[in-house]
């Protein structure tokens, strides 16, 4: 039997990447440089001779954008895209908007990549009603409002993520289909921790590039054959070394705060785990048009049994 794909796309730079903001669910467009990565992705995945049946993608522009340029680059424009909040990016609470190296001079850079990096710490939450949280935006309305994140850490990120993949994505796999998801840098952590089995602790030290296809050839029980990038090795590595050097701080501004006393390093608040806890709960009640309740359940069950090793 052949080997079916999935290849997965984070999205070019958008404006806030290019700025070096914390974004998460910020509806910020792509940049300039991000279009042209976007096309280039299509170019690199239209010469590969890659063809899909089906897209997914989430409800953020800037992987919207991506994904729509990337199939009209590997012409291949009429394909059904399916959308979801949750492959959005990972909520970065109070910390969207601010920019990484300066808060990094701030705060120090091990506080930085704790809110960053920490498998299950999540940065300080929005106020419920700050203006940036999510129930005031109308792509979100017919959510309830309780699955809609204040802050989420890596960990929650993943529980949002996974049930969508077994609900929907694998099922297409499974049914032989080459599928193309276009997302963010940390929902699709997310997949490749399941994909690769990662532990909590390598998958903190993965960085995905943007608007570089990572392949991956699938068993018929979703187990990788082969897994590669459509771009030079050299050239994959300096663009995760960029992606991982976003939230250091500049040379001038860690020397200011140190001259001036740097804050030290407050740990989050306590309140902000359950609270993530509880929202990834809720989520798992509330998809879209993803199954819920005790039959989701059994059929994730299922579906998770398949992809065990030693099957």
């Amino acid at each position: 039997m052949a080997p079916r794909y999935l290849v997965l796309v984070r999205h070019g730079e958008s404006a806030w990447n290019k700025e070096n903001r914390f974004t998460g669910w910020t509806d910020v467009p792509l940049s300039e440089h991000g279009l042209k990565e976007a096309r280039e992705a299509g170019d690199m995945i239209r010469d590969k001779g890659l063809k899909f049946d089906v897209a997914y993608t989430s409800v953020l522009k800037r992987a919207v954008e991506t994904c729509w340029t990337v199939l009209m680059h590997s012409n291949q424009c009429y394909l059904p895209i399916k959308n979801t909040w949750r492959l959005n990016e990972r909520h970065y609470g109070a910390l969207q908007g601010l920019n990484k190296a300066e808060t990094a001079a701030k705060h120090g850079e091990e506080q930085v990549k704790i809110w960053r990096r920490a498998y299950a710490v999540p940065p300080p939450p929005l106020e419920p009603e700050d203006k940036r949280n999510a129930k005031f935006e109308e792509k979100y309305k017919h959510l309830p409002q309780e699955v809609l994140p204040l802050t989420e850490c890596l960990k929650d990120t993943v529980e949002r993520v996974l049930p969508y993949y077994f609900d929907e994505i694998a099922p297409a796999l499974l049914a032989g289909q080459n599928v193309l998801v276009v997302a963010h840098g940390n929902s699709l952590r997310g997949l490749v921790k399941h994909l690769d089995k990662m532990s909590e602790e390598d998958v903190l030290e993965l960085n995905i590039p943007t608007a570089v296809p990572l392949v991956y050839e699938l068993d018929e029980h979703l187990k990788p054959i082969k897994k590669y990038y459509l771009l030079d090795e050299e050239e994959v590595k300096k663009r995760i070394a960029a992606v991982a050097n976003q939230g250091k701080a500049k040379e001038g501004e860690a020397a200011q705060q140190q001259q001036g006393g740097a804050a030290p390093a407050a740990a989050a608040p306590a309140a902000a785990a359950p609270a993530a806890a509880a929202q990834a709960a809720a989520g798992a009640a509330a998809g879209g048009a993803t199954p819920t309740g005790k039959s989701a359940h059994s059929k994730r069950e299922k579906l998770k049994s398949l992809f065990k090793r030693g099957d």
